[in-house]
């Protein structure tokens, strides 16, 4: 739930940042920039909408959010010394003693509540917006069903003329209804044009083609389109007053593009003629239901002076102003391609692995995780064939917490840290959590004792730009190593999925990873856990612990069964209930077993 609560953080200051930034150059340009380009340049509001589809990688972007995203996170996580969370229980299976699941709690100094309830309050805003926007399209369901066909042969020709002049080929639906004092225009798939019933008896020809010239300049210009992508933009940030204030400015200067766009088709006769029709709807504004999904050419008294003033002081736009508001358009353009990345309320969660499910087979095994959210993926070798529990937690990427301690020994054999031979690291003498910790480790005692020091030695001697080199060349999970350098794989920024570390098990196994051989038997000897002669099990546990609770257990591995080789990886989740490595890993060899693999 914080995830979720830290990338609407993100993309509310990006939105924010845009509406301010265009805002100000409104301010700054006013004069610089002609009358459609104050409303068009809004337009680039709803660019980050797109950023679910946005390649990000492409444009080398992901990195930077990455480091963004752990400044502003809101889980501010450190190392506590506290109780022993993983392991304290004194009954554990015989072979756990060859694999310790030992972990340290990372502290959140922010509690699950308060993430739960900002959610909460999210999720209830947007309904009540939802619910606001279903409204809206009844209101105007119910003006389509009161409304009846204009048979006026003129005004009908009339309106043909029009669309003609303003560059309209589709059909327009034009009815009359008593229910409106002010025509409206609305429709995206299907245009209408709505005028009040009494219309065609106030008005002369003449006014009807304004108002006509009007509501099809809407149509043209997509305002119908403009107005659902704004409410979409409302019911996900409806807490930001920014974006409420944003929409009312649109509103009002997509009034004056189309009043600019109209005028652009009449003479300078027609200029009063033009204004004294709007005057005519001064204070007939439609319905605040109606006004979300519908133009017209009413408005507020206020709005109405401010479309007049335009109108008296127009005068087509020069070849100098037209440039003037393309080079602010770049300029748009090049900020909201860096900022957009930041909108990952509606982007591509980098924090999800995209499996193609080629050669896999998804099987119900629920019945193995009671009480646990939880995935189990086992890969055959040799049919090469994915056998996945939960196709959606498979994919999610979560801290790989000590399971990442196989890579960090991998990396620093590469590194010439440590080699085959000599391994051992030398015991500061201050007193750890666990008793086996507190004495001097090499490689294999440090993977069975699962050591915290130890590895944390072997990443500051490795060194944070070899250790992104390592990481690219693994492409290890989202290879998000921005937190700090001690515990970045422990419940905070390092997160990789199930089905990733099943890949990464076969590489490292076959050798596929492009690291020494000798380096890689090392590795594969430290989590040997049993060998019964006819087949080997390695493998590693991993618990997160927050707040002395665990919340996050692994248990990956691999069996070596005569000529095959079977890789699997099982996580559990639960925030109330014990989610350790030892009952990850009791979960995974009960299916193994009764899959008679091991």
């Amino acid at each position: 739930m914080d995830v979720v609560i830290q990338q609407l953080l993100l993309s509310t200051i990006a939105v924010s940042l845009l509406i301010c930034t265009i805002l100000l150059l409104k301010k700054l340009l006013t004069k610089h920039l002609s009358v459609k380009a104050h409303y068009r340049i809004w337009l680039f509001l709803f660019v980050p909408l797109l950023a679910s589809v946005l390649p990000w990688k492409f444009f080398g972007l992901s990195e930077g959010l990455q480091s963004l995203q752990s400044l502003l996170t809101f889980s501010d996580k450190t190392m506590s010394h506290g109780e022993a969370i993983s392991g304290a229980t004194a009954s554990q299976e015989a072979d756990t003693e060859i694999m310790r699941d030992f972990s340290i709690s990372v502290n959140n100094t922010t509690p699950a509540i308060v993430h739960d309830s900002l959610f909460a309050v999210w999720m209830i805003g947007m309904i009540v917006c939802l619910g606001f926007f279903f409204y809206s399209n009844y209101q105007i369901s119910r003006l389509k069903k009161s409304a009846v066909t204009i048979n006026n042969t003129r005004v009908n020709e009339l309106l043909e003329e029009c669309k003609q002049a303003v560059g309209i080929k589709r059909k327009i639906i034009l009815k009359e209804t008593g229910l409106i004092t002010t025509p409206i225009t609305f429709g995206v798939m299907q245009p209408y044009i709505l005028v009040p019933t009494n219309m065609q008896e106030a008005f002369t020809i003449k006014e009807m083609k304004y108002v006509f010239l009007h509501e099809l300049t809407h149509h043209r210009n997509k305002d119908m389109l403009v107005n659902y992508l704004m409410w979409i933009l409302q019911i996900v940030y409806w807490f930001n007053p920014l974006v409420w204030y944003a929409q009312k400015r649109l509103r009002m200067d997509r009034e004056l593009a189309c009043d600019d766009s109209v005028l652009n088709l009449l003479d300078e006769a027609g200029y009063l003629e033009y204004g004294h029709t709007i005057i005519h709807f001064a204070g007939n504004k439609q319905g605040k239901s109606f006004e979300l999904f519908a133009s017209g050419i009413g408005g507020t008294k206020k709005q109405i002076k401010q479309r007049i003033l335009h109108i008296a002081s127009f005068s087509k736009e020069s070849s100098l102003l037209k440039w003037k508001s393309k080079a602010v358009y770049l300029f748009l353009s090049v900020l909201v391609l860096c900022i957009t990345p930041l909108t990952t309320v509606l982007a591509t969660s980098n924090d999800v692995f995209h499996f193609n499910g080629k050669n896999t087979t998804y099987e119900d095994l629920s019945s193995y995780f009671k009480g646990y959210k939880g995935s189990f993926v086992l890969y055959d070798a040799a049919s090469e064939q994915y056998q996945i529990y939960n196709q959606e937690r498979s994919k999610k990427r979560v801290s790989p917490d000590s399971t990442y301690k196989i890579y960090s020994g991998l990396f620093a054999l590469e590194a010439n840290v440590i080699s085959n031979l000599e391994s051992e690291q030398k015991w500061n003498g201050q007193q750890n959590p666990y008793k086996e910790w507190d004495k001097d480790h090499n490689l294999s005692s440090a993977m069975r004792n699962s050591v915290n020091w130890y590895f944390q030695n072997l990443d500051k001697e490795v060194g944070r730009q070899q250790l992104h080199a390592y990481f690219d060349k693994l492409n290890y999970g989202n290879k998000d190593m921005s937190g700090d350098l001690e515990n970045y794989w422990m419940e905070s920024t390092l997160k990789i999925s199930p089905i990733e570390q099943v890949q990464l098990l076969h590489g490292l196994s076959e050798n596929k990873l492009g690291f020494k051989a000798e380096n890689v038997q090392t590795i594969k000897d430290t989590l040997l856990l049993d060998d019964d002669h006819n087949s080997q099990l390695y493998g590693k546990t991993g618990t997160g612990t927050i707040n002395e609770q665990d919340v996050n257990g692994w248990f990956v591995g691999f069996i070596e069964k005569g000529k095959h080789s079977y890789y699997f990886a099982v996580n559990i989740q639960n925030n109330r209930k014990e989610a350790s490595g030892s009952e990850a890993m009791k979960i995974a060899k009960q299916i193994l077993k009764d899959k008679k693999l091991f």
